[in-house]
């Protein structure tokens, strides 16, 4: 705790004395959550403290740069971004360093105050990395109805689970890439498609391969948007390749300063080789299997131009199972 408040301290002190033209902002988010016998919070707490700052800024018309820390699990600080850029025009972009990988939409616009939901939505925190970073290079750009990015970096390491793969630096010789095309086919629709592979074993011989696809549709004040998600890993013999497969879908519609939400979460994941007590290919898990459904019902109300307040209810569904683990969540959302 001491080292978080000391690390955050400095990265405060040090935006405080960096030149005006430098753009500097934050975040921060606080839930309470009470639910069922049989749920992840069956005691009202507080809890899932998130506090972020962001700075960025420009060389030159064509250098620019940013940087990024946010708490992690344990009020542990980390950086989530830290590249410099080199702008050619709008439609070539190119970024080194530590990027939020442009994996569907979510991934690089899941901070709290981006999301009407409470929660990361538990498709795309279970089949890869929640706030997915990679070191290396990424480029990308926008023109006319076309949007890209591609990226090549160290990619994802084996472990227990795809959620625990995130890396810093590489495990094997094998370089992972990946990238997202979107297609803006009309004002209120656009759709884009996303894909990533590379080796996440020490010995760099199993690979893991991703592949995704996202809507946004806007009509007035309704807008619904959708992600999917299939990662597949490779498994020695005899064990079948691991997969995790979901989607969801959100809806909201805006009075002014207060959004009715709905969401639709689902997620298979069947893994024989993975999970609990996972060290290795001499050592494998206990295997995964794990089947959910949520729907989630909720309003947010802005209270302030920075300042938004979430509350939702979310009826958890695991087939086969009957489970009283239904959670109501409360956040503030603050950002400056």
């Amino acid at each position: 705790m001491r080292r978080a408040a000391a690390f955050l301290l400095a990265v405060l002190f040090l935006a405080a004395s960096l030149p005006a033209e430098v753009g500097v902002g934050g975040y921060f988010s606080l839930d309470f959550l009470r639910g069922q016998a049989g749920s992840a919070a069956p005691q009202a707490s507080f809890e899932n403290i998130q506090a972020g700052l962001i700075l960025s800024g420009a060389w030159s018309k064509r250098l620019g740069y940013a940087l990024e820390v946010r708490s992690k699990e344990n009020m542990r600080f980390e950086i989530e971004q830290a590249w410099a850029g080199l702008v050619w025009s709008d439609a070539l972009q190119v970024k080194a360093g530590l990027f939020l990988v442009p994996f569907g939409r979510f991934n690089a616009a899941g901070r709290p105050f981006e999301t009407p939901l409470a929660h990361i939505p538990f498709p795309v925190g279970a089949a890869f990395p929640s706030s997915w970073r990679e070191l290396g290079a990424m480029a990308e750009g926008k023109s006319g109805f076309l949007s890209y990015a591609g990226w090549i970096g160290n990619g994802l390491a084996e472990g227990r689970d795809l959620a625990s793969g995130q890396q810093f630096r590489d495990n094997n010789s094998d370089k992972a890439w990946g990238g997202r095309l979107g297609f803006a086919l009309s004002a209120a629709l656009e759709v884009g498609g996303s894909f990533s592979t590379g080796k996440v074993d020490a010995a760099g011989e199993r690979r893991l391969t991703m592949k995704g696809a996202d809507a946004v549709w806007t009509n007035g004040r309704l807008q619904l948007s959708a992600e999917y998600c299939r990662s597949e890993i490779a498994n020695p013999a005899p064990y079948a390749k691991g997969t995790a497969e979901g989607w969801y879908v959100l809806g909201t519609y805006d009075f002014g300063s207060v959004r009715p939400v709905v969401s639709y979460q689902k997620l298979s994941y069947a893994d024989a080789f993975h999970g609990p007590g996972f060290a290795g290919p001499a050592a494998p898990g206990l295997g995964l299997s794990e089947e959910r459904r949520v729907w989630t019902v909720g309003l947010t109300a802005a209270l302030s131009a920075g300042l938004v307040l979430k509350a939702q209810y979310d009826f958890n569904r695991e087939p086969r199972l009957e489970l009283k683990n239904d959670i109501f969540r409360a956040q503030i959302a603050a950002r400056f």
